[in-house]
């Protein structure tokens, strides 16, 4: 996911509304798949990242998006998402939540049970995890704080129902991790107090290019409630990193789709290999899908979801 950035973008414009169709005809194609699993059991596996649809969030629409339509709210996310998709699990990121007080989130508990949705993670893109050094800060304050952030965030997910929250560790330095194993535990108790997973994606240089610091910091933090995300197509070593995270991932990965061509194939990276790496690692979560190529968004998660029933 490249988003650590977005607080610096200007909002503004208007945002594509694309029609997706033929989600009905594709889950009832996928009864009886290759794979054993049957159609209701592979909707179980597939969520839908509302970083997919980013550029029609007005926190976060890019002053490049062009494309007309009509704005998205959290609050529609889930029926709109069901209903176009037949996908009743989710991602909601953070700066997509227009309020963080009570009723408000009330009203989106509410909003997934009327559409019979779960939140499966919510990836926290906040200041204080990037200002200095974050989680990893060597001091101690500025730490505390952005510790204090992340169980804010931790409470807000148990809230809504979430399984997880991805929190960056910041500036990580590899030969001193001590730091960053100290937030984590306290946030990794936090979160098991709560019910809720504390994850980490390999992106923004974190782990895209050494995953084997973030198993490092997995196995010094020892938390059940502590884990990997895997991300698809943020890993620049790619089929080794992979590897090694997908053992630490329990709750969810990242399904990223870049660029189709014309008969649907992902052409940016190897889509069936990661599938194929998750399998043999023995992945149980949910493929979230994160739509971050060009053209409507709309139709880039149907295409996304479209490969992940052909190889789920």
């Amino acid at each position: 996911m490249k988003r650590r950035d977005f607080l610096t973008r200007i909002a503004g414009g208007a945002a594509a509304a694309g029609m997706a169709g033929g989600a009905g005809d594709l889950w009832a194609a996928a009864q009886g798949h290759a794979s054993g699993l049957s159609s209701d059991e592979m909707r179980r596996r597939i969520a839908v990242s509302t970083w997919s649809l980013h550029n029609y969030f007005q926190s976060t629409r890019e002053k490049e998006f062009t494309l007309p339509g009509k704005m998205l709210e959290l609050l529609e996310f889930p029926e709109m998402i069901a209903d176009r998709y037949k996908v009743h699990h989710l991602e909601f990121c953070a700066p997509h939540f227009a309020s963080t007080e009570t009723a408000y989130l009330k009203e989106v508990k509410d909003r997934l049970t009327k559409a019979h949705a779960q939140v499966v993670n919510m990836p926290v893109d906040i200041d204080e995890f990037w200002t200095e050094g974050g989680l990893s800060d060597a001091n101690s304050k500025v730490r505390e704080k952005a510790v204090a952030a992340g169980k804010k965030w931790i409470d807000i997910g148990a809230a809504i129902g979430t399984k997880s929250v991805r929190c960056d560790p910041g500036k990580m330095n590899p030969q001193n991790l001590a730091p960053t194993v100290e937030s984590y535990k306290a946030l990794a108790a936090h979160g098991k107090s709560r019910g809720v997973h504390v994850i980490i994606e390999n992106h923004g240089g974190v782990g895209s290019e050494h995953p084997e610091e973030l198993v490092k910091l997995f196995t010094e933090v020892g938390s059940d409630y502590f884990g990997a995300l895997p991300d698809f197509a943020n890993e620049a070593t790619r089929q080794r990193g992979l590897k090694l995270l997908f053992p630490h991932a329990h709750v969810v990965c990242h399904a990223k789709g870049l660029e189709f061509d014309a008969t649907g194939k992902e052409t940016k990276y190897d889509f069936a290999g990661a599938i194929a790496t998750s399998k043999q690692a023995g992945f149980k979560g949910v493929y979230s899908i994160e739509f971050e190529g060009p053209g409507d968004p709309y139709v880039g998660v149907q295409k996304t979801l479209d490969e992940l029933v052909k190889y789920l």
